[in-house]
């Protein structure tokens, strides 16, 4: 039984160093692109937090319920979405699909709501989950191919 109990230990110390050695990676190379419908989506490749992509989007500054794009695109992986919110209106930014669910913070004038989650390919949901901001249509979708 002892022995059956080390060999548990060492394959558990085993399957957490190769964990820890496989998030170890990354990259210096820094490079940003425009992706989606609108100029104002950019996806941006940074080595310093370990890769993966950040989209940007931005609320109406005039305080009515949509984004500025309401079609994103990425690449398999890391994705953030940030999401710049220069109205006094209260908005945050969610995700949901395919076994995804993340919820930013609320943020009001100037402030940012991020999400980030590691995203297999496929079709999801962004939208404001601040009382029926999604229902009155600030919403959209996120292609990751």
């Amino acid at each position: 039984m002892r022995s059956w109990f080390k060999l548990q230990l060492v394959v558990g110390v085993l399957c957490l160093s190769v964990a820890v050695v496989a998030g170890c990676g990354g990259s210096d190379n820094k490079s940003s692109a425009t992706t989606g419908t609108t100029n104002t989506t950019k996806t941006e490749t940074s080595g310093a937090s370990g890769g993966g992509q950040t989209l940007k989007l931005t609320a109406d500054p005039s305080g009515a319920l949509k984004f500025d794009t309401r079609h994103l695109s990425a690449k398999p992986g890391k994705v953030t979405i940030q999401l710049n919110n220069p109205s006094s209106v209260q908005h945050a930014i969610s995700i949901l699909g395919n076994g995804v669910s993340e919820t930013g913070a609320t943020v009001g004038s100037g402030g940012v709501s991020t999400i980030t989650a590691n995203l297999p390919a496929g079709r999801y949901d962004f939208y404001c989950p601040v009382d029926a901001h999604k229902q009155a249509g600030m919403s959209g979708s996120l292609l990751v191919k």
